[in-house]
């Protein structure tokens, strides 16, 4: 079934012009490919695991705070609108949008940090990458194949980025980064609406922890000018309402600059398709010059003030300890995991050496929620959880 879009842009991602699956398959009789990525993508266990993993705030810390999985929603809501104003591939977007934090490990960037310094000599961890291994491997769902077996523009939309040793080893999808090429507009622009919605949310999150303030918010301008506006047109809002309102007009604003910068970008170019798209020496989906300022400084602001609050680096370094300690339990007696996974470490171990049980610890411990981390590191080492 092809894309149900009348008026795709020449240059958008379309479906009977897919560089294809891993694996073929016949095509859908109701979907077009990238709904049937989508779907497939939504129906994956990594996907459901994510309600239960930190964006910034540990996911028992409280039930308002943004998961991964809201954060992706929120991603594939700002993406698709995005898309559609450009005349772009909505399908695909939403797909490498709910498909992008699949492979990030519990407690946000800290597990990341602390899981890539653990596999320092076993070539390292990376949450993007991380991802592809999900959707192309470790996701076990269908007879014919391993993993997804997602279109190679879904898969190139989720890795955005790739060191060059590591884009030798993926054929076709590490190309562009030897290359220096681009991927689609649609994966271009999945970045950016990650970018728009993780920044204006950890604003949002911050708020409402109490760890950032509205009166610090006010030195930053992409913050005061919404701020001033709402206060101008609503003298009497406060509290949550009026956090809201700035927020959304923050959104709205970053994304409007990215469309019309964008549209300005295309006219200039004039790409005939997408290939011409991956051929030319820069991105086309980007802000303003002035919009990237704008959100420099937001970003820099919720670095310092945010990121490296002492209550989110106490809850980091607590993170980093349980991640540490459950990779350094289960290298050292791999018959503590469980059998599925056990297998699955002794395979690797014994095609790949040292480097394979490595890798299948990362794949278990990356897997994990915040909460079953929690859990799986109490039943090791506190004597009393006995089970």
């Amino acid at each position: 079934m092809a894309d149900n879009y009348t008026q795709l842009a020449s240059y958008a991602a379309q479906s009977k012009d897919s560089r294809g699956r891993l694996v073929a398959e016949p095509s859908p009789q109701f979907r077009s490919e990238y709904q049937r990525d989508r779907d497939r993508i939504v129906h994956s266990a990594a996907f459901r695991r994510l309600e239960y993993k930190t964006q910034v705030f540990v996911n028992h810390e409280g039930d308002m705070f943004r998961t991964r999985l809201t954060h992706s929603i929120e991603v594939a809501q700002i993406g698709r609108s995005i898309a559609r104003a450009l005349q772009l591939n909505e399908d695909l977007t939403e797909a490498i949008a709910l498909a992008h934090d699949l492979g990030h490990t519990p407690f946000g960037h800290a597990g990341q940090d602390i899981l890539n310094e653990c596999m320092r000599d076993y070539g390292g961890f990376e949450h993007n990458l991380q991802s592809l291994r999900v959707v192309d491997e470790l996701e076990e769902k269908y007879a014919d194949f391993q993993g997804l077996n997602l279109t190679f523009e879904t898969r190139e939309g989720i890795l955005k980025h790739c060191n060059l040793d590591k884009a030798r080893q993926l054929d076709e999808l590490g190309l562009r980064f030897l290359q220096k090429s681009q991927p689609g507009l649609e994966a271009q622009l999945a970045n950016l609406a990650d970018e728009i919605a993780y920044n204006n949310h950890d604003v949002d999150d911050g708020l409402r922890a109490g760890l950032i303030s509205v009166d610090q918010l006010c030195e930053i301008k992409l913050f005061r000018r919404q701020h001033e506006v709402v206060k101008e047109s609503y003298p009497d809002i406060s509290g949550r309402r009026m956090v809201h309102e700035i927020i959304r007009r923050m959104i709205n604003d970053q994304v409007s600059d990215l469309i019309n910068n964008t549209r300005q970008n295309l006219v200039k170019s004039k790409p005939g398709s997408i290939n011409e798209v991956r051929a030319l020496a820069e991105p086309m989906v980007c802000f303003s010059a002035d919009m990237r300022d704008l959100n420099m400084q937001l970003k820099q602001f919720l670095r310092k003030q945010l990121y490296q609050h002492y209550r989110v680096q106490r809850m980091s370094n607590k993170a980093g300890r349980v991640i540490r300690n459950l990779f350094d339990a289960f290298m050292a007696e791999t018959k503590m995991l469980p059998p599925e996974q056990s297998e699955r470490c002794r395979l690797s171990e014994s095609s790949q050496g040292e480097v394979g049980r490595a890798r299948a610890v990362a794949d278990y411990v990356a897997g994990m929620t915040d909460r079953y981390a929690i859990v799986e590191h109490d039943r090791i080492f506190d004597p009393s959880a006995l089970t």
